[in-house]
C-alpha cells in the first residue's frame, strides 16, 4: 500500500494489478506469494545470486533486494510471462535443447539475463555472454551447456527474426 493506503498498481506479464500489500515488500515475495508466480526463485535474499531475476522495463532486476513500490506503473516480466509448454520463448527453447540445466535452481536467472542481453545485443561474443551471466551463480556446473544455450538462442532469434519481449 502506499503511504495513503492505496493499492500498489504494477503491470506483471501483461496484466494489471492492484495490490494491497505493504510498499516496502519484496517483489520477489509479491510475484510469488500474491500472484503465484513461481518461476523466480529465492536464492539468497541478497541480490548476489540471480536465482530471483525479472524483467522490469525489459532489464534484468533482482526481486528479492527490490521493494514493490519501486516497480509501481512499470512492467515486470517474470519466466512464466516469456513463453508456454506449447510455445516456449526462444531462449527457453535454446536452453532446453541444449540441455543447460542439471537442478535447474539457477535457470530462471540464466534465462532472463539471457533475455535481457540478447534484446540489447542480438550477436554477443562469448565474452560478453559470460560478462552479462556472471552474476548468475549456478552450483551444478553447468556452464558450457548454458553457454551452448545462449548462442542457440541468438541463433533461434535472428533465423526467425522474431524481436524480444
Amino acid at each position: 500500500m502506499t503511504a495513503n493506503g492505496e493499492p500498489i498498481e504494477l503491470t506483471v506479464n501483461g496484466r494489471r494489478h492492484a495490490l494491497q500489500v505493504p510498499a516496502d515488500a519484496p517483489l520477489l515475495a509479491v510475484l510469488r506469494n500474491d500472484l503465484g508466480l513461481n518461476g523466480p526463485k529465492y536464492g539468497c535474499g541478497l541480490g548476489q545470486c540471480g536465482a530471483c531475476t525479472v524483467l522490469v522495463d525489459g532489464r534484468a532486476a533482482r526481486a528479492c533486494v527490490m521493494p514493490v513500490s519501486g516497480v509501481a506503473g512499470r512492467s515486470v516480466t517474470t519466466l512464466e510471462g516469456l513463453g508456454s509448454r506449447e510455445a516456449p520463448h526462444p531462449v527457453q527453447r535454446a536452453f532446453i535443447e541444449a540441455q543447460a540445466a542439471q537442478c535447474g535452481y539457477c535457470l530462471n536467472g540464466m534465462i532472463m539475463s539471457t533475455v535481457a542481453l540478447l534484446a540489447r545485443n542480438p550477436a554477443p561474443t562469448e565474452a560478453q555472454v559470460r560478462d552479462a551471466l556472471s552474476h548468475n551463480l549456478c552450483r551444478c556446473g553447468t556452464h558450457l551447456e548454458i553457454l551452448a544455450a545462449v548462442g542457440l538462442a541468438a541463433k533461434l532469434l535472428a533465423d526467425a527474426q522474431e524481436p524480444l519481449r
